[in-house]
């Protein structure tokens, strides 16, 4: 079995395999992955080690690369013009430590019903989508990157009327 212990950064390499993982294996440093070709190799990275969708992990010798692909997840995203209002969003998410994924206009955690009917009943109306979710990795984590700056999220919704509020002028 091969043993991946390093996340590779020297030049661009073409991967060997693909492995995709869910967010949750993604924040395990030391598991048994099940590549996508169906093969098996074990995984034992330095504890604290996360994994962010395109890093490519290698052996010892830099002879194997498999590079690591976000799963799609069932998520709620809420798309929300009215800046108060999203702001009171991720203030009741994060005081319930749901881990988001934040864009400028919008939040995105994982699908819960409960949760959906927190949002729903603050003002605003969570879309089920399945895509890779990357969420903020915490004020002190050093090790990882945030996903949610600088680029479009890469998955469609069902038409919505964007929320907003009815004491909120745009213009």
């Amino acid at each position: 079995m091969i043993r991946l212990v390093h996340k590779y950064s020297g030049a661009p390499v073409a991967a060997d395999a693909t492995a995709t993982l869910d967010f949750d294996a993604r924040q395990k440093s030391r598991q048994r992955l099940a590549l996508d070709n169906g093969d098996f190799a074990g995984l034992v990275l330095a504890r604290g080690t996360t994994l962010s969708d395109g890093d490519v992990l290698t052996d010892a010798q830099e002879s194997v690369f498999v590079r690591i692909v976000a799963a799609a997840e069932a998520l709620s995203y809420v798309h929300c013009l009215d800046r108060l209002l999203l702001n009171r969003i991720c203030y009741h998410l994060g005081n319930r430590h749901v881990p988001l994924q934040v864009h400028a206009d919008a939040v995105a955690y994982r699908h819960d019903h409960v949760l959906d009917a927190m949002v729903a009943g603050l003002g605003a109306r969570p879309q089920v989508c399945h895509c890779a979710f990357h969420p903020e990795p915490g004020a002190y984590d050093h090790n990882g990157h945030g996903h949610g700056h600088g680029h479009e999220h890469e998955h469609e919704h069902e038409a919505a009327a964007p929320v907003e509020s009815p004491n909120h002028a745009h213009g």
